[in-house]
């Protein structure tokens, strides 16, 4: 396979004018996680793929969750032990396929008194924890006494500690991870657009037959047939059942999370801590880079579904939540970076409140042979994949006599791994740090290009090397920005900003002080007119101020 096959905006023409001249094995709806790793599953197994999302690739749930690859521990309170088993699995094999992009973190379960989880319980449970998801060695967990955890958090509250739960954990970029996968699975011959969007669906003898598609960029339709078609919208399955007269028996259910993101130095956690909430829910504290992000909330949601934004009241509920587990700390609404909100497309299940919902994945076929799923974990979505395509394998054998490989993409390491372990991922940070240091970068600087790209950090310090810009940083961030436009169909320069790198959430600084010279080079590569830069720059401005600053206005 090759390495860094070209997925330009550039060439957006010329991949668009493909897609009405083929007729496809499989069309997918929803550039998300589950889409992609539908897209790489069924390509592999040599299914000729087209996949297409109506915005920009991990722009919905697939860009908002924790950015954790977790096993869910909180799931063997419902005594949900067949999910914890399959998430857990999952955990040590998505590792493997990008260790740079999955990173290990160890995790801290506080005890405290009057808490949700008592020490005898909590013992036992991480012990059936490590033993459905098959943990190992080092890995496995650890009952800590009061001291030895004050030890590795002195930030938890004295008073009321009684010891901690210790165990193993990974943590992703949800939006490289899902960009990842749609780009290996062009190595098998997929196709893949953002920004079209499929507005109905082609029939023959009352069956699915293709999708019609709609360029979000210059407004065009056309048509792609298909013999198949899998919906995995994400929180629009259901209108895309509905666009099918399908919308029956089973719904979604949409739950909103929301994530606020502080300077380190004002939580200057050591490590990442999984907590109490007085109302007895749990919320996560994750030190990453610069800064630390907490989350989650978990609310019913039926408004908008492409406006979901973080409520003053979520930002209160989750700084109260902070503050009464770290008692030396005090952040206030002024300490807040950045934030982000997303939706959950969950089933609904009568009775039940949104804290209570299964996160189990659910797939249904309607009578014109429309497949849809919905559920689910960003953990578990390589195996949602290998279900949902063991469906179309079996269409396939029985429809056309065809027989499809058997599921391999536990075996296909993401674009940018050439990395055996994390020791070399490490080694390969240190490697390059020697490189970029003596331009004026920081160890920072250097653990975010081989955290984001894996080894494609090499195309873009060649680019860097060319480009003549005299301040280093706006070499290398243009570096980054020619790349995700020549390798990752960046279309926007928000797709740049907020998905591709993660800036908008994690170093919303540096969106601020190059968003200039972004911008400049992006109209010098892509030719477009200084009208649509201006309005670009006007989003992305009221983008920062819409995820950092928070006021009674927005209740």
């Amino acid at each position: 396979m090759k390495k860094n096959i070209p997925f330009s905006s550039l060439d957006r023409q010329e991949l668009l004018n493909t897609f009405g001249k083929e007729t496809y094995d499989l069309v997918v709806i929803g550039g998300g996680i589950t889409g992609g790793g539908i897209a790489l599953d069924a390509a592999s197994r040599g299914l000729k793929v087209a996949l297409f999302e109506k915005g920009d690739f991990a722009s919905g749930t697939s860009s908002k969750s924790t950015k954790l690859i977790h096993g869910g521990l909180r799931y063997l309170k419902q005594f949900d032990f067949w999910l914890v088993k399959e998430v857990g699995s999952e955990r040590a094999i998505v590792h493997k396929l990008a260790p740079h992009l999955v990173l290990p973190e160890k995790m801290l379960l506080p005890l405290i008194e009057n808490g949700s989880y008592g020490k005898w319980l909590t013992s036992i449970g991480l012990k059936v924890y490590d033993i459905l998801a098959q943990v190992s060695g080092d890995d496995k967990r650890k009952m800590l006494e009061k001291k030895e955890a004050l030890a590795l958090e002195p930030l938890l509250p004295k008073k009321i500690l009684k010891g901690a739960g210790y165990y193993a954990e990974y943590r992703t970029d949800d939006a490289r991870l899902t960009i990842e996968n749609i780009k290996t699975s062009l190595q098998f011959g997929a196709r893949a657009l953002n920004y079209a969007e499929v507005t109905d669906f082609l029939y023959q003898r009352d069956m699915v037959a293709g999708v019609k598609v709609k360029d979000m960029v210059s407004g065009k339709q056309f048509s792609v047939s298909s013999r198949y078609v899998i919906n995995a919208a994400g929180p629009w399955v259901d209108e895309l059942r509905s666009t099918n007269n399908s919308n029956k028996g089973k719904r979604l259910h949409l739950t909103k999370g929301v994530h606020l993101v502080f300077p380190h130095k004002k939580l200057p956690v050591k490590q990442s801590v999984y907590f109490d909430v007085p109302d007895g829910r749990m919320i996560f504290a994750i030190p990453r880079g610069k800064v630390t992000y907490v989350g989650t909330t978990d609310t019913n949601y039926n408004q908008d579904k492409d406006k979901v934004t973080t409520d003053l009241a979520d930002a209160i509920y989750l700084i109260s939540a902070v503050n009464n587990m770290f008692p030396k700390i005090e952040l206030g609404m002024e300490d807040i970076e950045s934030s982000w909100a997303g939706l959950r497309p969950l089933i609904h299940e009568e009775g039940k409140s949104a804290s209570e919902l299964s996160r189990k994945d659910e797939i249904f076929t309607s009578d014109t042979g429309l497949i849809s799923i919905a559920g689910g974990k960003l953990t578990g979505y390589r195996k949602m994949a290998e279900r949902v395509v063991n469906r179309i394998a079996r269409k396939m054998e029985e429809e056309h006599q065809a027989t499809l490989k058997e599921c391999s993409t536990d075996q296909i390491p993401l674009c940018g791994n050439a990395f055996k372990n994390y020791k070399q991922v490490k080694k390969y940070i240190k490697e390059v740090e020697g490189r970029i240091l003596p331009d004026g970068f920081t160890k920072y600087d250097a653990w975010f290009l081989v955290t984001n790209y894996g080894k494609q950090t090499e195309a873009i310090l060649e680019t860097y090397a060319r480009l003549k810009d005299k301040d280093p940083a706006v070499r290398m961030i243009k570096a980054e920005l020619h790349f995700g436009i020549r390798f990752e169909m960046v279309q926007t320069p928000m797709d740049f900003f907020i998905r591709r790198t993660g800036r908008l959430y994690f170093d919303i600084d540096s969106l601020r002080t190059y968003l200039e010279p972004v911008l400049e080079e992006f109209r010098t590569l892509t030719k477009v007119d200084k009208a649509q830069i201006n309005a670009w720059k006007e989003q992305l401005q009221a983008e920062v101020e819409t995820h950092s600053h928070f006021s009674l206005e927005r209740v």
